[in-house]
Order: C-alpha cells, then sequence, then structure tokens
C-alpha cells in the first residue's frame, strides 16, 4: 500500500495527462462498440469545444496546484484534520478519505451549483451540452471549476490527509467522471447492481435532464450512497432522458462565445429568477 502511494505521489505531470489520455480513449472506444444514444452530430467538432473548457480548467488547475500544495504543508505542520485525531490502518485512512472528498469536494459542491443562482449560472454551460458524452464530464465553466477546487482544499483541510491520498483520489476522480458521463450503454442488471455503490453511467444521466426535477438529482461522482442518504436519488429508464438545458438556447451548445458568456447572459433565467419573475408579474397585476 505504501508503495502504491509513493509511486502516486512522486508520479510526473506527464503520466498523469497519460491517465486524463488513456481515460477519455477507453471511453471513446466503448462509445463506439455499445452507445447509449446514437447522435446525429460533428462529434470531432464536440469534442474540440469540450476539450476548450478542460484546457481552461487544466490552466486553472495550474495555480490551485501551488495553493494546494501550501496546505498540505500547512496541515502537516499544524497536524490539523481528522486523520491526524486518530490512528487507523493505512487502507482504512485511505477509504475514510476519499469518502470525505468524495462527499465534501463532489457531492456537497455539486449540490450547492444546483442551489445556489449564482453557482448554478456557472454550472449550466456543463448542462447545456446537448450530446453527452466521455468529454462532457470535463466540460466545465472557469468560474465552475473553481468552486470545485475551492471546496476540495476544504476537503483536505478538514480530513487531514496526506498528499499521496488526494493524487490517488483525483486519478479515481478522472476515471469516474469520463465514465459516468461517458455515451455507454451497460447491461442494465450490471449498472443497477452497481448503482447500489457506485455511479454508474445510467445514473447519472438522469442528472442531466433538461428539465427538474431530474436536473437536481444523482449528485454523486464516485459513491452513490451520498444520493441515497440525502435523498437525491433517482434511477428509471434512461432513455427517458432529453439532454440540454430548458432555459438555455440549445442550437448553441456548441458556440464558445456563448457559453463562456452564459453565466453573466441576463436573457437566460434560472429556475430560481425565473419564478420571481413571474411573481412579481403576477403581483403587479
Amino acid at each position: 500500500m505504501e508503495a502504491l502511494l509513493n509511486f502516486f505521489e512522486t508520479m510526473p505531470a506527464w503520466q498523469k495527462l497519460l491517465w486524463v489520455f488513456c481515460c477519455l480513449s477507453c471511453s471513446w472506444i466503448f462509445e463506439a462498440l455499445s452507445p447509449l444514444f446514437r447522435f446525429d452530430y460533428q462529434k470531432l467538432r464536440h469534442i474540440g469545444v469540450n476539450l476548450v473548457f478542460t484546457a481552461c480548467d487544466l490552466l486553472i488547475n495550474v495555480v490551485f496546484s501551488l495553493v494546494t500544495v501550501g496546505v498540505f504543508v500547512w496541515a502537516a505542520n499544524a497536524e490539523f484534520g481528522l486523520l491526524y485525531q486518530i490512528d487507523l490502518p493505512l487502507w482504512l485512512e485511505l477509504l475514510i478519505a476519499i469518502m470525505i472528498l468524495d462527499l465534501v469536494a463532489q457531492y456537497f459542491v455539486h449540490y450547492l451549483l444546483h442551489r445556489v443562482v449564482w453557482m448554478w449560472r456557472c454550472h449550466m454551460v456543463h448542462h447545456s451540452d446537448t450530446h453527452v458524452d466521455a468529454t462532457t464530464g470535463t466540460r466545465h465553466h472557469p468560474f465552475d471549476y473553481m468552486a470545485r477546487e475551492v471546496f476540495a482544499l476544504l476537503a483536505i483541510i478538514l480530513s487531514g490527509i496526506p498528499l499521496a491520498f488526494y493524487l490517488l483520489y483525483r486519478f479515481i476522480t478522472i476515471f469516474s467522471t469520463y465514465f459516468t458521463h461517458a455515451n455507454i450503454r451497460l447491461p442494465a442488471k450490471l449498472d443497477r447492481a452497481l448503482s447500489y455503490v457506485l455511479i454508474t453511467p445510467a445514473m447519472h444521466k438522469f442528472h442531466h435532464h433538461y428539465q427538474q426535477p431530474w436536473t437536481d438529482s444523482n449528485f454523486g461522482n464516485i459513491f452513490s450512497f451520498w444520493d441515497r442518504l440525502f435523498g437525491t436519488l433517482v434511477y428509471d429508464d434512461p432513455k427517458k432522458v432529453v439532454y440540454g438545458l430548458d432555459v438555455a438556447d440549445s442550437s448553441k451548445d456548441e458556440n464558445l462565445a456563448y457559453q463562456f458568456a452564459l453565466p453573466f447572459n441576463r436573457q437566460v433565467k434560472t429556475g430560481a429568477e425565473a419564478k420571481l419573475a413571474l411573481y412579481g408579474k403576477s403581483s403587479a397585476g
């Protein structure tokens, strides 16, 4: 176990990028072999648009990586965080760390991205994709991505995890993100069985339905039991899902200028804003 963790801690940057490429490549292979939906679209153009967002987020990640290292140094010197207060076998501490990170840095921040208006406006870019595939997994507006990274730092501080734990978690997250967004169809019984513990491709597709309440469900990234525990789980026939966003112009889902400006586009009303506008008109009448 220690050798494995040391491997992740000393891994050079090119190997990390290779992991991203491998996860994407495997997803594309399975999308070709067993697609959930047969899209009529220009796949290469779609990939190119989504990878622009990925490239922006990778640049932001460089800055956050420096901040993250500083947080780890501070936490180690101060011995701050849960794992500094307990003494458990290494494998159990690793499992606890991954669960805390998945809860705080994935489920909780994802929940807020749907509940807080300004955060949702940034997160709409992710949901505006009308052809959800593996590349949608890293289609995040820069402000959306920064919010996620801030909560990742919070999870690190709370848990007091070592750097190796965090790097292993990031590798698992990369795989899970591309796997759950990939346009693939697993055997129904297998997908259902896996969904009791893990987020599966079929399970996550409901989250990308264009309307509530399905949009506001299945917030998890690795483990599905957070959604089960907090009552945000949905599981049905994924063929019922219609991708996109009912409050945005679906014809511009690959228009980069429109997408980058989407959080600031006041012609696009969020669900909460639309209700307020309707209430205001009713009161005036």
